[in-house]
């Protein structure tokens, strides 16, 4: 029986590819192992976000092909989309795939495997993404992230991804209802809902994410929902009281700043500027006081001179933010960045990410607090570490309690009133 090995890099979209994929091969008769193991096919789907993502690529495609220099290694998404050249220099690839082509990775296996000439790598089609595929991951059952939209159409000056995905698109309602379905026969109790940029769901259908949200509500079996991103443009106050008032929407949410100046925003081309945005958090937390609010945010683009930062690092502290997801800026081809002046040299970019993720442990740390002695429901996973067990609450708080089988999968009401030393995980008794 031949055995296949996956590896994830980047973003929650590409975990729900990467498992929706190695169903496919494991419905074909494909055996899955860990990437570390002896396989015949090792698929590696890849991230183009930063330079890091892509020099890592290469070091995981070294791995595979000493693991089994036999093996088809297949190396899909992203990267593969946007700079198929540089991954076919790469020793030991066999299969280059964009995003375009990446789902009929099966069939083109069989394709190589049938093919008497492996002198050069087998690649997909060039051209702009344009297919879309419902997918999600199922690697436990306790949480699975579900694909319900793909592309982006705001081609934000730092960013590659709208030429590796191409524009907006998704399934229609009922299609991606349908799967959600599926998800909940398989027994997952959570959902997190990924995308490219999430909120433009159904946009060129004449539907709206927010009537996917209404409908998503109805469905028996799942019992919590995460909107993993949204842009702060697209989180209207409808989709803010309709996560208010949800009977399974966690008070989570995850919105994208990038900057903390007008200044930088407007060299990024984002769609708000930091009075929106503060605006945006203010209404949250009115709505919800225990909601976990998080931003990604990116240090070190065109123009953040020291003084910028700065402003920056002061503009961040005064919102009401539970945590950040800090990142270096990282020059990516073909963005209209590159023709700016202003370049950040590389040691300010790596001080003031490090300054700013200082700022984030804190943020997170006063979050924890404010929750001491709240009651809340911890869905508990199968993870186990030194004879304990871990889950979350709705609103991101994890917890731990000595491991007992018959909680994994499923939801518990707590009272948080023992943190760690740390400030960043409740201790629940076992009862």
């Amino acid at each position: 029986m031949k055995r296949i090995a996956s590896y994830t890099l980047g973003c929650k979209l590409n975990f729900a590819e990467t498992s929706q994929l190695v169903r496919q091969f494991v419905a074909a008769g494909y055996t899955p192992v860990e990437f570390h193991e002896k396989a015949d096919l090792y698929v590696i789907n890849t991230c183009t976000v930063t330079a890091i993502a892509e020099k890592k690529c290469r070091n995981i495609v070294r791995q595979a092909v000493a693991c089994n220099p036999r093996a088809i290694v297949a190396v899909i998404g992203c990267f593969a989309q946007n700079d198929a050249e540089m991954i076919a220099m790469i020793p030991g690839v066999d299969i280059i795939l964009g995003n375009n082509d990446k789902h009929r990775l099966p069939e083109i296996v069989e394709e190589r495997l049938s093919s008497p000439d492996h002198s050069a790598p087998l690649r997909g089609e060039k051209g702009t993404p344009t297919s879309f595929q419902l997918s999600y991951s199922m690697g436990d059952r306790t949480r699975t992230f579900f694909k319900i939209q793909d592309g982006c159409d705001y081609f934000c000056t730092y960013c590659a991804i709208p030429y590796a995905r191409g524009r907006s698109r998704s399934a229609t309602i009922e299609e991606t209802v349908a799967m959600a379905r599926q998800i909940a026969a398989e027994g997952a109790k959570e959902v997190v809902l990924t995308g490219v940029n999430t909120g433009t769901f159904g946009l060129h259908q004449q539907e709206s994410f927010l009537d996917l949200l209404r409908r998503f509500d109805d469905i028996d079996g799942i019992a919590r929902y995460r909107i993993s991103s949204i842009e702060p443009n697209l989180l209207n106050d409808d989709i803010i009281h309709f996560v208010a008032q949800s009977k399974r929407f966690a008070h989570h949410f995850h919105i994208p700043l990038q900057a903390g100046t007008d200044k930088v925003l407007r060299l990024m081309n984002r769609r708000y500027d930091t009075a929106f945005y503060a605006d945006k958090l203010h209404s949250i937390r009115q709505l919800m006081p225990d909601c976990c609010i998080a931003a990604d945010l990116m240090v070190g683009f065109y123009g953040e001179d020291e003084e910028t930062f700065q402003q920056s690092l002061k503009y961040v502290d005064s919102l009401p933010l539970s945590y950040l997801h800090v990142f270096t800026y990282s020059e990516r081809p073909n963005t209209r960045a590159l023709t700016f002046t202003g370049k950040v040299p590389i040691h300010l970019r790596r001080l003031h990410t490090n300054q700013m993720i200082h700022l984030s442990e804190e943020k997170k740390k006063a979050f924890y607090r404010s929750n001491i002695g709240r009651k809340e429901t911890v869905l508990w996973e199968s993870d186990v570490k030194e004879g304990m067990m871990f889950g979350f609450t709705g609103n991101y708080l994890r917890v731990s309690t000595p491991h007992q089988e018959s909680l994994v999968n499923t939801l518990q009401e707590v009272t948080l009133d023992c943190l760690d030393s740390q400030q960043e995980l409740f201790f629940i008794e076992k009862s």
